[in-house]
C-alpha cells in the first residue's frame, strides 16, 4: 500500500508541475500555441510519466532503506541517530554568524547553499564519529551495564573477549590452543558455566562426573597458567533462562565471541548474530588433505566391509580403508592414498599398500 503510495504521489506531483509550468512559458510563445489546454495536458502526461519513474526509484531506494535499518543493531541505530542530531545542531551553530554577515542582492543564493553543505557535512561527520565510539557513548550513558562493570574492574576488553562454554572447557582443546598462541584476547568464564561445571562433576553418572571433574582440573591450570587472561566473572540473570540462552545474552550485551563445540548453540547464537567461534569447526579446517598419490603410515585394526580390507585411523579420527590388507591387522604399514570420500559422518580416505610394501 505504501509502495503504490508513494508512486501515485510522485505521478501526481509530476502531472500538476507539467500541468501549471505551461504559465513559465514566455508570452511571445504562448500566443504562437493554438491549443492551450491540448498542449498543458501533454506536458502534464509527460511530466507524469517522469515523476512515476522518479516514485519507482524513490521507492526502491526506500525499501533498501528499510531492511538495512530492520537489520541493524539497536545500539547502532541510536547511536546513530544521535550523532546525526549533534552534527546538525554543530553545523547550526557554526552557521549561525554567516547569515548575519551582509551579501549583495546578487549572491543571496550562497547562504542556502552554505547552510545545506553545511548541514550535509556536519550530520556525515556525526554519524561517522558514532559509529567509532558509539559503543564508549552508551557505556556513558549506562554505567552500571554488565560491559562497563567488567571493563572498568579490568575483566574485560570488549573486542577481543571470548566467553568460554561448558563443553569447550570439558574438551580441552582450548587450553592446546592458548599453548600455541593461534587465539588471542582474554577469555571469560561466567559464574553461571563454573555452576554448571560443578554440576556435572557431582552427577550420579561415573561418566558425567568424570567429565565435569576434567574440565575442573582443565580451568583451573588454565587460570594457572594465564592469570592475567583467564577471568571468572559474576554475570548472571536473575530470569528463568537456560544456561545457553545466558552464553548468548551475555555475548551480545557486552560484545563478545562466543566459544563453544556445541553445534546447537552455535546456530542459536549466529541467528541472534552473535560472534561465533567452534572448535570442532577449527579442527575440521586444520585437517590434513591427502590427494590421490600421497603416502603416510598406518595401523590396521579390523576388517573392513569387503573381505580383503583393512581398516586404519589417522589421529584425527579420519577412517581409512586400505585395499589387500587384511592380513596385516594389527601392523602399521605404508598406503598410497586412490581417493577420498566427505560423507555426513565425516572423511573416508580409501588407500592401497605401497609399492615397497608389496614388493617385500
Amino acid at each position: 500500500m505504501l509502495d503504490a503510495l508513494i508512486i501515485i504521489s510522485f505521478i501526481i506531483a509530476g502531472a500538476g508541475i507539467g500541468f501549471y509550468s505551461i504559465e513559465l512559458l514566455p508570452g511571445s510563445a504562448m500566443q504562437q500555441v493554438t491549443n492551450i489546454d491540448g498542449l498543458r495536458w501533454v506536458v502534464a502526461s509527460f511530466t507524469a510519466i517522469v515523476g512515476g519513474m522518479i516514485g519507482l526509484s524513490v521507492q526502491t531506494t526506500y525499501r533498501r532503506i528499510e531492511a538495512n535499518i530492520r537489520e541493524m543493531p539497536l545500539e547502532v541505530l541510536l547511536t546513530r541517530a544521535i550523532g546525526l542530531v549533534a552534527g546538525l545542531l554543530v553545523a547550526n551553530l557554526m552557521l549561525a554568524p554567516v547569515f548575519l554577515v551582509p551579501v549583495p542582492k546578487d549572491f543571496t543564493f550562497i547562504k542556502p547553499f552554505l547552510a545545506v553543505l553545511g548541514s550535509v557535512m556536519f550530520g556525515f561527520l556525526g554519524v561517522t564519529l558514532a559509529d567509532t565510539h558509539g559503543r564508549a557513548f552508551l557505556r556513558l550513558l549506562n554505567p552500571n551495564s554488565v560491559e562497563t562493570l567488567m571493563v572498568a574492574e579490568g575483566t574485560l576488553t570488549p573486542a577481543a573477549t571470548k566467553i568460554l562454554d561448558t563443553s569447550c572447557i570439558i574438551d580441552g582443546r582450548i587450553q592446546n590452543l592458548l599453548d600455541t598462541g593461534f587465539i588471542e584476547g582474554q577469555f571469560l568464564v561466567p559464574q553461571f558455566i563454573l555452576e554448571e561445571l560443578q554440576q556435572v562433576a557431582d552427577a550420579s553418572n561415573d561418566r558425567k562426573r568424570v567429565r565435569g571433574r576434567r574440565g575442573l582440573d582443565i580451568l583451573n591450570q588454565m587460570k594457572e597458567d594465564y592469570p592475567d587472561r583467564i577471568a571468572i566473572h559474576p554475570a548472571d540473570y536473575d530470569e528463568p533462562m537456560t544456561v545457553d540462552a545466558k552464553l548468548v545474552r551475555l555475548a551480545a550485551e557486552i560484545n563478545g565471541t562466543l566459544l563453544t563445540n556445541d553445534f546447537n548453540l552455535s546456530k542459536v547464537a549466529t541467528l541472534q548474530k552473535v560472534p561465533v567461534l567452534n572448535v570442532n569447526d577449527l579442527a575440521q579446517a586444520v585437517r590434513l588433505s591427502y590427494l590421490p598419490g600421497d603416502s603416510f603410515e598406518v595401523k590396521i585394526l579390523k576388517t573392513g566391509k569387503e573381505p580383503a580390507q583393512g581398516v586404519g585411523y589417522l589421529e584425527d579420527g579420519t577412517m581409512v580403508v586400505v585395499e589387500d590388507s587384511s592380513d596385516a591387522i594389527g601392523s602399521e604399514m605404508r598406503v598410497v592414498v586412490t581417493s577420498a570420500l566427505q560423507t555426513s559422518a565425516g572423511r573416508m580416505i580409501f588407500a592401497r599398500p605401497h609399492a615397497s610394501v608389496v614388493a617385500s
